[in-house]
């Protein structure tokens, strides 16, 4: 499917060099046209996109409190739908505010079968207050609050979605566009609650050069370190690059070594990444061939 020229995220923002975040919502955006309206919690996004009526958003925006971005926009889609109005209602959050201080909201919308679309984009900590530690920080990672590399493994919010069993939900990644595009678009074509959870490597805060961003995103997909998938009504499919990383991978190491978060990370740390990975990848195949 062939990318619009038309921008909905114009060249004014406040976002750090290399920013994913500025990178996946351009395309987030392209696919979903002029009629969608942004939810965006506390997060990098709320900051970057500029100071009304200064804003780079093209499109309109409900900036509203960390914890409330799901329940927010489970409202404004009844109100839409009541209306007879097909206009698409999209939550664009960063993981603090959905692995952690939003996932009650996003958990309760999902219930509901609230018809939008939530997109979380992981830069795996909070990144916009000085990179502090979130739930979705991998273990081993350095962060102003875990300087030794934290020692807890990563929190499965994929698997805490799957089990309230939306009608569509994804993974991508900000160096795959097309593959990102491809699934906003199919997500937003079906009715019902909606999950895209985007990995975001964040140059600043996982300490790699900025020009390096869309570098990193290929090697967490190349290493299996993050799959790419689609899950339309229960039925798993892998897409893009990640149809290659199932059958051979690169060894993680490749992955951590070229960040600086990672460099006090242990040998068994290492290991046990490494781990995490194989048991992914055999987990997500017996669930593509039905035998989990």
């Amino acid at each position: 499917m062939a990318i619009p020229d038309e921008e909905f995220l114009l060249k004014t923002t406040s976002a750090c060099a290399g920013c994913p975040s500025s990178l996946i919502l351009r395309y987030v955006t392209k696919a979903a046209g002029a009629d969608t309206v942004l939810v965006i919690p506390a997060c990098c996004t709320s900051v970057i996109q500029g100071v009304y009526p200064t804003t780079a958003m093209n499109i309109p925006v409900y900036n509203v409190a960390f914890a409330s971005a799901a329940a927010v926009a489970s409202g404004m889609s009844e109100a839409f739908r009541a209306e007879g109005r097909k206009t698409n209602v999209i939550c664009y959050a960063g993981d603090g505010g959905t692995i952690d201080i939003g996932i009650q909201a996003l958990s309760g919308a999902l219930e509901r079968g609230t018809d939008f679309l939530y997109i979380c984009y992981d830069n795996e900590a909070y990144s916009n207050t000085g990179m502090q530690r979130s739930g979705a920080t991998p273990l081993g990672a350095m962060t102003t609050t875990t300087p030794g590399g934290k020692k807890d493994q990563k929190k499965d919010l994929d698997a805490i979605v799957a089990a309230h069993n939306p009608v569509y939900q994804a993974t991508a990644c900000a160096a795959y566009p097309q593959d990102l595009y491809n699934k906003v678009e199919k997500a937003l074509s079906i009715p019902g609650p909606k999950f895209m959870h985007v990995l975001a490597p964040c140059p600043p805060g996982w300490r790699f050069p900025s020009e390096k961003t869309i570098e990193m995103g290929k090697l967490a997909v190349k290493s299996g370190l993050w799959v790419l998938y689609e899950r339309e009504n229960g039925k798993l499919s892998i897409t893009g690059a990640s149809k290659a990383a199932m059958k051979k991978r690169i060894p993680v190491e490749d992955y951590l070594s070229v960040q600086g978060r990672f460099r006090k990370i242990t040998a068994a740390e290492t290991a046990e990444v490494q781990k995490t990975v194989e048991d992914t990848i055999a987990r997500l195949q017996r669930e593509v061939d039905g035998i989990c």
